[in-house]
């Protein structure tokens, strides 16, 4: 069974899942508070197959509530009404933030602040995990709330009061004596405990990391790569062609990909990120985190509407994207853009020979059947635009964040040639008569690479 921690906070909800078999937590990210968290919690409560919830409950250095727990006690009853079915429990915590922060220093990588709360709802969540271990509780048979004697709920006593006079002056005396004894030992105790604590805190969790290390994996896309690229690094890191076959076949459901023509693979659609998984995810589980990050770039830069703005559907704005990563450098990637769009216009073929490369990949990635530049131009594939005009059939790399932007915002030009040289600079021109000369100037060796 899995479940989700969530450090709930008034701007954003730092998120940890863990699987009650390993026991180990892992940050997941964050929610942004804006109104949509809800069905985003909703959202990650579907994807992970759990109703369970561990809640982090604020509480001060002495172990009183504060108004952040009361904002976290109502949050949950929220939670409740959002998902009927929610089964919530409580983890005390203080200071998690603090030790979030310094794991996060410890490895001297840049991060954010929606990073912090990610790291620490793990804290919260490995700490429910590791008390329930030391009460040798199952999850399942926990309580669902740890619930606090408020000061109006607490038991009153009466005293006794007799009619005989004392030494008050003595007695205030004494009993000033006794606080300030039993303070000083309070506070001496806390301090020796929190030392000791800490000690064993910060060894405990270099344990749990080393832990991790055998239990989760990092899987990287990178920008321009292909689903050939990624299926041969699921390969690599254990997935059986069957797994992969079946992520790949599987259905997923996020609204930008219904745009999408009958039969199109997920090309093009897998961001170019590194996340961390557990080693027994599945390939869907996989897909799935680097498609719902495309669709927080599509929405964040509003894609669909830029692109609209210049003809072009969602997916004929990710497929000429793809184009563009795999044809150019991040500087020169709106100039390009230019280039096709205005191509596209006049009705001149995009000409872009990384599509009959892609179109090898498909038919004959171990060019067995054209072995030659002159034969492979040739080839009979909707994606190749030397052959046929218009954009390729579908995505031809999966294309980063700058490319998806060079389409939206293309450098305001009239160019409709363009080349990389041998010596890595791109030479532009107006002309086809231009664009033969810059190749004979610039481009003996890179012009002639077999495809």
């Amino acid at each position: 069974m899995r479940i989700l921690c969530l450090d709930v906070g008034e701007k954003r909800i730092g998120v940890a899942k863990a699987d009650s078999n390993t026991r180990i937590a892992v940050p997941v990210g964050f929610i942004t508070v804006d109104g949509s968290e809800w069905q985003e919690i909703a959202r990650l409560a579907r994807f992970n197959s759990t109703s369970s919830f561990v809640l982090g409950l604020p509480r001060s250095n002495n172990g009183n509530e504060t108004k952040q727990t009361e904002y976290v006690r109502n949050f949950a009853k929220t939670l409740t009404q959002k998902i009927p079915e929610a089964k919530i429990y409580f983890q005390d915590e203080s200071l998690t933030s603090v030790m979030a922060e310094e794991r996060l220093k410890s490895r001297k990588k840049r991060y954010e602040k929606g990073e912090i709360d990610a790291e620490a709802a793990a804290i919260i969540l490995q700490d429910f995990l590791e008390s329930i271990k030391t009460e040798g509780q199952s999850f399942l048979s926990r309580s669902e709330a740890q619930i606090s004697i408020t000061p109006e709920e607490a038991p009153k006593t009466k005293g006794n009061y007799g009619k005989k006079k004392s030494k008050k002056p003595l007695k205030i005396i004494t009993v000033v004596a006794v606080v300030v004894i039993l303070v000083l030992l309070a506070v001496g105790g806390f301090l020796w405990v929190r030392d000791i604590r800490a000690k064993k805190r910060a060894e405990y969790y270099a344990e749990i990391e080393a832990q991790m290390k055998a239990e989760v994996f990092n899987f990287t896309i990178l920008p321009g790569e292909t689903i050939f690229d990624v299926k041969k690094k699921l390969t690599e890191v254990g997935y059986s062609p069957e797994e992969i076959k079946a992520g790949f076949d599987a259905e997923y459901d996020f609204d930008f990909l219904k745009g999408r023509p009958a039969g199109a693979s997920l090309e093009g659609y897998l961001y170019g990120e590194t996340h961390e998984f557990y080693k027994n995810s599945t390939v869907k589980e996989v897909l799935e985190v680097f498609l719902k990050e495309m669709g927080k770039v599509i929405e964040e830069n509003d894609l669909i509407n830029k692109y609209a703005a210049k003809g072009l559907s969602l997916f004929e704005g990710i497929t000429l994207a793809s184009v563009i990563q795999k044809e150019a450098k991040s500087p020169e990637q709106p100039t390009v853009a230019q280039v096709f769009l205005s191509r596209l216009n006049y009705g001149i073929p995009l000409g872009s020979d990384v599509t009959v490369s892609y179109a090898l990949d498909v038919l004959d990635p171990n060019r067995e059947i054209y072995t030659d530049n002159q034969s492979a131009l040739r080839v009979d594939s909707c994606y190749n635009t030397r052959l046929h005009g218009g954009l390729p059939c579908g995505p031809i790399s999966n294309p980063g964040l700058s490319a998806l932007l060079a389409v939206a915002n293309p450098t305001d030009t009239a160019y409709l040639y363009f080349l990389t040289g041998d010596d890595g600079l791109m030479y532009y021109s107006y002309t086809e008569a231009e664009h033969i000369q810059n190749i004979y100037r610039y481009c003996q060796t890179l012009c002639n690479v077999s495809l």
